[in-house]
């Protein structure tokens, strides 16, 4: 799930790790591709042998220091939390980002915001 992928970023990102490889699934890589349009990874590349579909995600940092910070899981399989799009707020006075997975795909805080785009309010990341 992408709580753990979340989880391996961000520690990979703290050792200063220039890739880490995760498995495949079709949610985890929806997901990277929204941190990869707003800087919190560099890319990604999907790696296919061994019969076996991998993710490798290039860190990124700004400067010396890991470019996420922390992230907050906010759906849980537990408790859904769903949210309209006027709901949406700045995160960390506008250094952080929402993810929401909305009939339209996964999507940034901003991006549907823009549509006009309400979803299940998937996590925070600064």
């Amino acid at each position: 799930m992408y709580y753990d992928l979340l989880s391996k970023i961000k520690n990979a990102s703290m050792a200063k790790k220039d890739n880490i490889t995760v498995p495949y699934s079709k949610m985890d890589e929806a997901v990277l591709n929204v941190l990869s349009e707003n800087g919190y990874i560099k890319g990604i590349a999907v790696d296919v042998s061994d019969k076996k579909k991998n993710i490798i995600v290039r860190c990124a940092y700004k400067g010396k220091k890991s470019a996420v910070n922390d992230f907050k899981i906010v759906s849980k399989p537990s408790r859904k939390s769903y949210i309209d799009y006027r709901s949406l707020r700045p995160i960390r006075q506008g250094y952080g980002i929402s993810v929401l997975s909305t009939p339209n795909g996964i999507m940034s805080g901003k991006d549907a915001k823009k549509n006009k785009i309400g979803g299940e309010y998937l996590f925070e990341i600064w």
